[in-house]
Order: C-alpha cells, then structure tokens, then sequence
C-alpha cells in the first residue's frame, strides 16, 4: 500500500508542475502578444491617428492584462500550496521508514523561490505589457 500511495503523490506533483508551467507560459505569452498589441495601438494613438477606438482597444486589453496576470499569480499561489502539502506528505512517509536521509529538505525552499520568481516574471511583464504603451501612448 506504501508503495501506491508513494506513486500517488508523485503523480500529484508531477501534475502540479504542468498545471504550473501551463498557466506560466499561457500568461508570458499573453502579456507579449499584449504588449505587442497595445504598442500598436499606444503608437497610433501618439502620431495623430487617435480614435475612441484606439483608447476603448488599449483600456480593455490593460483590464485583460490585469485579470489573467491576477488568475496566474493565485493558480501558482495554489499550486505552490498544494506542491508544500505534497512534499511534506512525502518527507513525513519518507521519514516513518527511515529513509528521510535521501531527501534534502532545502528542496522546500527551493521550491518557494522558484515559486516566487515566477510570480515576479509574471508581475514585470505584465507591468512591461500595461506601462510601455501607455508611455508610448501619451508621447506626442
């Protein structure tokens, strides 16, 4: 029974990390195509060709930025939750049968700081994606 629950809770990890890179590379990329977006729009605005349009474009896709970079950063928040109960799971069944010895326990706070790292790539491109067209938007 052990050694089912053992491969239980690997799988559960293993899928956490490809629900993690998912929502990851799901909001880079997002936040490239809007910053790629919103600079064209930001661009035409800035040499005369404004129109409500341009405005009602670069508000809405700001806001959508806003939203999906909020709902990746609570989906790592809850990944990297569900990844420390995990992995204690494992460390305290690794420990009942004494084999805790092969499992360093500086994984947990590598873990963390990759977790925190992602949230702050997260964070600066989505900041890149909003902050750069506005810019753009209001040179003249």
């Amino acid at each position: 029974m052990l050694k089912e629950i053992h491969g239980h809770i690997v799988n559960e990890l293993q899928q956490n990390a490809k629900t993690d890179t998912i929502f990851v590379v799901a909001a880079v990329i997002f936040n490239l195509v809007v910053l790629g977006i919103n600079w064209g729009v930001a661009h035409e605005a800035s040499s005369g060709q404004n129109t409500g349009q341009n405005d009602f474009i670069l508000g809405l896709l700001i806001f959508g930025t806003v939203l999906i970079n909020i709902f990746a950063t609570r989906a790592l928040i809850a990944g990297r939750s569900s990844r420390e109960k995990l992995l204690l799971g494992l460390k305290q069944m690794y420990e009942d049968n004494d084999v805790a010895k092969y499992y360093d326990d500086d994984l947990l706070g590598t873990y963390q700081a990759r977790y925190t790292l992602f949230t702050l790539v997260l964070a600066v491109l989505a900041a890149i994606a909003i902050v750069v067209p506005l810019i753009a938007r209001s040179m003249n």
